[in-house]
């Protein structure tokens, strides 16, 4: 459903860009490109060579999402049922996490060690890196084919965040510059992340580390480098060494959904005092106990629930998502553990339009809860709010939005 929304939004961009002209909306790119980003480029010391080469021929990429042509004003389409927030249960297909995984088992035998000497150097667990790699690029078996610099400079001159991705096309005519990789070969998925591990272009000068001693930081075909960057990544980010990443829990009814939080994190010893324990059976590990975790329910009590400890959050810094960063923590444990799928199932929720979402967060925020944003996209501060809401009304706490929460909450 989503990329029937998808393309039928393109269509609309599509049309009403014909009608004005395109040629001339391709003449203002160029003039932007000289006026604009070349002085930016050569400030951070660009040659006025690679940036010919890399915008040799480049037009405008139509077909981009979240493009708004010069004199037209952004559209949200109305259905954005993304699996991030809509159903979270669909993140975690079958065919995703037992590919990721039985892929995962035979990099980490053809890279062991590499894998141990990074984990050795940042703390960070082979298994980690592996489902990031994974998640990314298929362990660089997904095809990364459109150009960067078309990419970036079409989201820069007209997409709805065009200084950041202004700012990336930059750091992408600076990783050309240095020869990392030729500036006719620099590839890039749609949104400009590049290579395997799928770094945006400021985060490859920053992150990006040689991992085969031979100088250079090759993302795109070294799987050395790409274990080392990731690595580098998380290390840098705070990944703290000797910590896993969190548990998968039962939550007992006397403790409530709106504990949720990275802002009400607790020793992992006082969760299981409120009577919080592992779904394996096994207590807590010694070590955890006086570390701090904090409660995770990414479907409220329509899903599994997790104590997660700082080490998840440092996944969260790599993609800004809770499903994300659950998906990488648990394709690794099954990698090198054997686990299974979740105890807990995912319930049938999700299916809401944004706007529907959007709508129930400014009612709560009219009430005095902080949603984190009326952005149709229901993250933990949307979710416990609710989980206040319907405990101050009277209501069983689910802390997740559903459908008949849209006449009570309007």
């Amino acid at each position: 459903m989503r990329w029937i929304v998808l393309a039928l939004s393109l269509w609309c961009l599509s049309t009403s860009a014909s009608a004005q002209d395109r040629a001339a909306v391709e003449r203002q790119f160029q003039a932007w490109l000289n006026e604009t980003v070349w002085p930016q480029a050569r400030a951070k010391g660009v040659s006025r060579r690679t940036m010919k080469r890399a915008f040799d021929g480049v037009t405008l990429n139509w077909k981009l999402p979240d493009l708004v042509p010069p004199g037209q004003t952004a559209q949200t389409p109305k259905q954005q049922k993304q699996a991030e927030f809509g159903s979270p249960g669909r993140y975690f297909n079958a065919g995703s996490v037992q590919g990721a995984t039985a892929t995962g088992r035979q990099m980490a035998r053809r890279h062991a060690a590499t894998l141990a000497r990074v984990e050795t150097e940042t703390g960070v667990p082979g298994r980690i890196i592996l489902a990031i790699w994974g998640r990314e690029s298929g362990y660089g078996q997904v095809p990364i084919r459109h150009n960067a610099f078309q990419v970036l400079g079409t989201k820069g001159f007209m997409s709805t965040r065009s200084d950041y991705f202004t700012k990336e096309l930059i750091a992408a005519l600076q990783i050309a510059e240095a020869g990392h990789a030729p500036s006719s070969s620099l590839k890039s998925s749609w949104a400009g992340a590049l290579g395997q591990p799928q770094f945006m272009p400021s985060n490859f000068l920053t992150y990006a580390a040689d991992g085969n001693g031979d100088g250079r930081s090759d993302i795109w075909a070294s799987p050395e480098d790409t274990i080392a960057s990731i690595g580098n990544f998380l290390s840098q980010h705070g990944w703290i060494a000797g910590r896993d990443w969190g548990f998968e829990v039962t939550v007992p009814p006397s403790v409530s959904c709106a504990l949720e939080g990275p802002d009400q994190g607790k020793p992992i010893r006082d969760w299981a005092a409120m009577g919080i324990t592992r779904v394996s059976g096994k207590p807590f590990p010694k070590h955890e106990l006086p570390g701090e975790g904090f409660l995770m329910m990414p479907a409220g009590r329509n899903g599994p629930a997790f104590i997660v400890t700082p080490n998840f959050y440092v996944l969260k810094d790599y993609n800004k998502s809770d499903l994300y960063a659950l998906f990488v923590g648990h394709v690794g444990d099954r990698i090198q553990y054997g686990v299974g799928d979740f105890r807990a199932r995912w319930g049938k929720v999700g299916n809401l339009y944004r706007s529907d979402v959007a709508a129930m967060q400014r009612a709560l925020e009219r009430q005095g809860h902080d949603v984190g944003g009326a952005d149709g996209l229901p993250g933990f501060k949307t979710r416990r709010s609710i989980g206040r809401w319907q405990q101050a009304t009277g209501r069983t706490p689910t802390c997740f939005p559903e459908a008949p929460m849209k006449s009570a909450l309007k």
